[in-house]
């Protein structure tokens, strides 16, 4: 087993599975959703009816938040869609806040949203066709007219493109600005300290004093509020497409 801490993506080669390699982004993204699966099960064992526990109210919640998003969106009839969107949405921002913990953030791989995407895309794909029928499917790029059928396939083809790129520029954007963010108060401590005369620079100039604050404040955005963010909008992305493919 090769082993590589150090560069990103960060993979295990096992020999005996001829070599097919295990990403640092795959090993992260199965440990997450085992913590949200055992989070699941926690959270909805010994239902009760009357005098609930704080835990199984917040399990219902949980339930009522997500309901009224799928719904409020998509209406009644995309019912069904509750489950696959939170989950979508859960698997997205916990995984960008695993950077949180020193590791590298799935979102950051443009492979982990292409995936999603493609599932998105396939199931645009089915509702299209139990709503039109294959003919009426095939007819739909010729929408106005015959010669922009090329331009309607294309459209087609792009919309998990997009949605897949949209989410992986944003979430690997902020990973790149905070590493740049963290080196340049790093120098920037060293530069300020280090004239101090003696063992005094020598030991401030190597404390990270200006690393305490700022990067806190970055945080709050490129961790925190982009990570809610970018998995909202490819939640709602995902919702506004299936929903009109049913029209």
């Amino acid at each position: 087993m090769n082993v590589d801490i150090h560069g990103t993506p960060i993979y295990f080669v096992i020999d005996f599975l001829d070599g097919i390699p295990i990403t640092e982004t795959l090993v992260v993204t199965w440990v997450i959703m085992a913590l949200l699966t055992g989070v699941s099960i926690w959270l909805t064992r010994g239902l009760k009816v009357w005098n609930i526990s704080k835990k199984q109210a917040v399990a219902e919640k949980i339930v009522l938040l997500a309901e009224n998003f799928v719904v409020s969106n998509m209406g009644e009839k995309f019912r069904r869609y509750i489950p696959f969107v939170t989950a979508i949405f859960a698997l997205s921002v916990f995984s960008s806040l695993s950077s949180l913990v020193g590791v590298f953030p799935p979102t950051g791989t443009l492979s982990t949203e292409l995936a999603w995407a493609v599932v998105v895309f396939i199931l645009i794909t089915y509702t299209k066709l139990k709503t039109n029928g294959l003919g009426g499917y095939l007819k739909g790029f010729c929408d106005p007219i015959f010669l922009m059928a090329p331009f309607n396939v294309l459209g087609e083809v792009f919309t998990p493109v997009s949605m897949a790129f949209r989410h992986f520029g944003n979430i690997a954007s902020g990973v790149v600005i905070s590493t740049l963010v963290y080196a340049a108060l790093l120098v920037a401590n060293q530069a300020l300290f280090g004239w101090l005369p003696g063992a005094l620079g020598e030991v401030l100039s190597a404390i990270p004093i200006l690393d305490v604050g700022v990067p806190a404040v970055i945080s709050l955005y490129f961790d925190w509020f982009s990570s809610f963010m970018q998995a909202f909008i490819f939640c709602m992305l995902t919702m506004m497409f299936i929903s009109s493919a049913a029209e």
